[in-house]
């Protein structure tokens, strides 16, 4: 009986056990259920001991139900999943479902329940946040409630992994103080949110993280700002997708990250841009990409998809590359401009050296008709 019950999918098995509901449950199809989910009126005292019969037994749930309301019955500050570890969530009733034991959090959602991290989940070590780029109606999550996520974040003291929206300064100055902290994810969007202030930003150490990745960027400037100021000695994976750049930010961002105190440890670097920020007189003017990670001497995998730039690249500069990298596998490099600043024949030399055993993928690059 506790593996049929281990991990739950929906609400529908727990509603089951609800002798009231079963025609809702078992007579119609589970899109049915979902549409009549709304008009259920709220579980008796004696249903809702129905209906956390085997709540106990529960370790994962995953419910995507927008309408819970028929669970008010059952006290929120009641611990109804004692021995939950697992959540994901997209519904903002979310007392009920916390458990001192819960480890690891998906929500779909932020709202006031957000507080209950801070006394309930002790445990708490790998959280997702997702807030939908826009609501059906047009809407987008309101800076206050991003506000309230800086503010939560702020007060989870395990956390191993995270991904989320942006953060504000303080947010960012406790998750580089966690030492338990080993994989960041902003997922910026669409959603609005205050910049940081840059004269109160401070050096930020992030001791232990080896995972970075910074998604869906409409406004890099923030995050540019946050690495300019930040160490991450242990990091192995970089990512960064911005929907625009400009060559400043795109310079900016190469420098901070060969500035970050990761020379010895970074593996992985995949930065893309989908669109280029024209400023004028920069329209012509290349990236010099390459020489800013000369000094990562553990990359494997360098990954630029920067659409509408230009990428310098000689013969010189790409064998002192090959020579800086001796563990280097993957080597992509995809831009706009189909001229060339290497030759077939240095680009060979460069493959050819013994040390390099193979380069997968080497994409549009400026080559030029110099040897």
């Amino acid at each position: 009986m506790d593996l049929l019950w281990t991990e739950i999918h929906g609400l529908e098995p727990l509603l089951g056990c609800v002798t009231r509901l079963h025609p809702l449950i078992y007579r119609r199809g589970k899109r049915r259920v979902e549409r009549k989910a709304k008009g259920i009126e709220p579980l008796s005292a004696h249903e809702a001991r129905q209906f956390l019969r085997h709540s106990s037994r529960i370790r994962t749930l995953n419910i995507q139900t927008k309408h819970p309301h028929f669970l008010s019955a059952i006290p929120a500050e009641a611990c109804v999943f004692p021995r939950l570890k697992s959540l994901s969530l997209s519904t903002t009733y979310l007392n009920f479902f916390l458990s001192r034991m819960l480890h690891r959090c998906q929500l779909l959602s932020v709202d006031e329940s957000l507080q209950s991290f801070v006394t309930r989940c002790i445990a708490l070590e790998h959280l997702c946040i997702y807030t939908p780029l826009s609501g059906g109606d047009g809407s987008t999550p309101a800076a206050d409630e991003l506000s309230l996520l800086s503010d939560r974040i702020h007060s989870c003291t395990q956390l191993v992994t995270l991904s989320c929206p942006m953060l504000d300064l303080a947010a960012w100055k406790h998750l580089s103080h966690l030492p338990t902290l080993r994989k960041l994810e902003i997922d910026q969007g669409y959603n609005p949110h205050p910049s940081l202030p840059k004269q109160d930003i401070v050096n930020l150490s992030f001791l232990n993280i080896t995972r970075l990745s910074f998604q869906e960027l409409y406004d890099a400037g923030d995050i540019i700002t946050v690495m300019q100021h930040s160490q991450f000695p242990s990091l192995k994976e970089f990512e960064f997708e911005a929907n625009r750049l400009s060559s400043e930010e795109a310079e900016q961002l190469f420098h901070a990250l060969s500035h970050c105190k990761a020379c010895r440890t970074l593996e992985e670097i995949t930065i893309c841009s989908l669109e280029r920020k024209f400023a004028g007189s920069q329209y012509d003017e290349s990236l010099t990409t390459i020489p800013h990670f000369l000094c990562f001497t553990q990359l494997r995998t360098l990954k630029l998809m920067l659409y509408g730039f230009c990428i310098y690249l000689d013969k010189d500069m790409l064998l002192q590359a090959m020579s800086s990298w001796p563990h280097i596998r993957t080597l992509e490099i995809e831009e706009s401009d189909l001229s060339s600043e290497v030759s077939l024949r240095g680009l060979l030399t460069a493959i050819g050296l013994s040390y390099l055993p193979r380069i997968i993928g080497f994409g549009l690059i400026r080559v030029s008709n110099r040897c």
